[in-house]
């Protein structure tokens, strides 16, 4: 297994404060698409035990790092995101494709990572209609934890569906 990004050191272009997230964000990247290489298309959608499917993990992943990267810039979601959403449960996508929206999802999030001021980290950022009080730091490290914590989702319920 190749060195942990975490341990490479620091990432090119990235804030001192912020690197935790970056190293997260490619950790996670790297895991899963070293996972999902030659995973069964035909699985893609399976529930074991009724846990969620790897294509839903996938789109979620690739949402929710949308969503939160919004918020810290910010905004509020637009009628496409909150479409994503919704649609984050359908079967619709090839492997291929849910990792490519994936992996331009996550380039897209350390882009951002890269343009973040360290002295906007502690500014307040309002999430969804109700603004629920969070800061721009609180919603990128969310952000990373939540993709991790998906991405040993997605590996348990691969090698339960991988089984011989």
């Amino acid at each position: 297994m190749d060195t942990e990004y975490w341990m490479r050191g620091p990432v090119e272009n990235i804030p001192a404060l912020l690197q935790p997230v970056a190293h997260t964000l490619l950790q996670a990247r790297s895991e899963i698409n070293r996972l999902m290489m030659g995973f069964p298309e035909e699985q893609l959608w399976d529930k074991p035990s009724g846990v969620a499917s790897p294509g839903f993990h996938l789109k979620h992943l690739a949402g929710v790092l949308d969503r939160l990267f919004t918020y810290a810039k910010g905004t509020l979601l637009t009628p496409e995101q909150m479409d994503y959403l919704k649609a984050e449960e359908s079967h619709t996508g090839t492997l291929q494709e849910l990792l490519d929206h994936y992996n331009a999802q996550t380039n897209k999030a350390l882009e951002q990572l890269s343009a973040t001021a360290e002295n906007t980290l502690t500014d307040f950022r309002g999430i969804g209609r109700k603004q629920l009080p969070s800061t721009v730091q609180g919603l990128l490290f969310h952000a990373a934890e939540h993709t991790m914590r998906h991405t040993g989702q997605l590996l348990v319920t691969v090698r339960v569906l991988c089984q011989p």
